[in-house]
């Protein structure tokens, strides 16, 4: 008997998670992704898994609903989170990876797997025959996403998401900017370049008259508030950036002993430290603008842009008018959609999505019942913003613990709140798995 056939579209961080859970069904799977045939405006390298935006996967603590989103995974088997271990660089309280190992890594683990078969090319239409996950990410071709939208019933949505700047490290002048991570937690990770109060208001000015590059005339600014360019968040007020990218707050600068006015840190983004990204710098800026603001930045007169950021548009469906809480499309139950054109925020969410689609479309195929994660868990609080939300209001987002539902028991304190939400998560999402790995055996 011929096995069932299993597709995937997208060779990202969602698509190749969801191509490893189907292997570990021991179903085959074919795996699409378009590069090196055709590049999206964000992506440059040929490898699978492909990190633009930052090399962070953000907290790595409890404390952080990411942080028990990783968790999560990484007790699940997840190939994203074996993959981002294996390939950390120091980066205080962050999981961070080397981001050129992290793709290959992944490519690598997908390319051998006997199950999977990696088929380079664009898919222009949606298969018509077998089940098939759609985890084209935010950036899905005209064509493709035309097919969605043929099938979703939905008009496309759409907000911008920015890419930040990253210089080379030698460039930088490490005789005003000084390694540290906030509050000296973990390693000195992080280079730390300080503004006086003169110096921070003449950025802000300056920033605000900067020349951006400006929307098509069909396209509506509508960017995602997590995102936001640090134009943006500048013309909020003057102190906006200093109580946000910009906050001083931990970071003594070593030479005066004092708190700066403002800091940017800047973040390895290799395991040698030869590149650095500029944390908090997403921006729509034109590039000339940006190389000559950025090196009025302290330690930064000479610095060297390896990459200048930039802006895209993201496309998703309104997925609570037409996802159900598998990430099946209501109309066709047979197509799955993964990643972040759900409307999911993040590397980590997207890799959990991609989990979630994959056991599941997995399962569907074995005929086994289709079992969401509790809602308590961070898996479970991610498919309950997709399906639950307003769709009048739906916007992509990341985990937070505000998505979970609230304890029975109070906690004064946030910290050990949260702490608390973790420990049920991870004590629900234990029994879950259990039942799930013991199908899967």
């Amino acid at each position: 008997m011929s096995q069932p056939k299993l597709t995937i579209i997208g060779g990202g961080l969602a698509g190749c998670e969801a191509a490893w859970q189907i292997a570990r069904h021991g179903l085959p799977v074919v795996l699409h992704e378009m590069k090196p045939q055709r590049f999206s405006p964000a992506h440059h390298s040929d490898a699978l898994a492909e990190l633009v935006c930052s090399n962070s996967l953000r907290g790595a603590g409890l404390q952080n609903a990411v942080g028990c989103l990783k968790e999560e995974l990484r007790r699940c088997g997840s190939l994203t989170l074996a993959a981002a271990d294996a390939t950390a660089v120091p980066a205080g309280g962050a999981l961070a990876v080397d981001r050129d190992a992290f793709s290959a890594c992944i490519t690598e683990s997908i390319a051998q797997h006997p199950l999977i078969d990696l088929q380079r090319g664009e898919v222009c239409k949606i298969p018509d025959e077998g089940t098939v996950i759609i985890a084209s990410g935010p950036l899905t071709s005209d064509t493709l996403a035309a097919a969605i939208v043929e099938r979703t019933g939905n008009d496309r949505l759409y907000f911008y998401d920015a890419i930040a700047p990253i210089i080379e490290a030698d460039s930088i002048d490490l005789n005003i900017a000084w390694r540290a991570s906030r509050y000296d937690k973990g390693g000195a990770d992080y280079l730390n370049c300080p503004f006086s109060a003169e110096q921070y208001a003449t950025f802000v000015r300056e920033l605000l008259t900067a020349e951006t590059v400006p929307y098509h005339n069909f396209e509506k600014a509508q960017h995602f508030e997590g995102c936001l360019p640090i134009e943006i968040l500048a013309a909020r007020g003057e102190q906006t950036l200093a109580f946000g990218p910009m906050k001083p707050v931990g970071l003594p600068d070593p030479k005066t002993g004092r708190i700066p006015a403002a800091v940017l840190q800047l973040r390895p983004e290799d395991r040698d430290g030869r590149l650095y990204n500029m944390v908090g710098f997403q921006t729509k800026l034109t590039h000339p603008e940006q190389k000559r603001l950025f090196r009025t930045i302290p330690g930064l007169e000479q610095a060297v842009f390896a990459r200048l950021g930039s802006m895209h548009r993201n496309t998703f469906p309104n997925a609570p008018t037409c996802l159900n809480l598998h990430q099946q499309l209501h109309s066709d139950p047979r197509l799955f959609f993964a990643g972040q054109i759900t409307g999911v925020e993040g590397y980590v969410e997207s890799a959990a999505s991609g989990f979630l689609a994959g056991v599941s479309a997995a399962r569907g195929v074995l005929d086994q019942p289709l079992l969401a994660p509790p809602a308590t868990t961070a898996l479970g609080a991610l498919l309950t913003h997709l399906t639950e939300s307003d769709p009048a209001q739906f916007q992509p987002a990341n985990v937070t613990y505000g998505l979970f539902p609230p304890l029975t028991e109070r906690h004064r304190k946030r910290a050990e709140r949260r702490l608390a939400q973790a420990e049920r998560a991870l004590t629900d999402i234990a029994v879950w798995w259990a039942q799930m790995a013991k199908d899967l055996s």
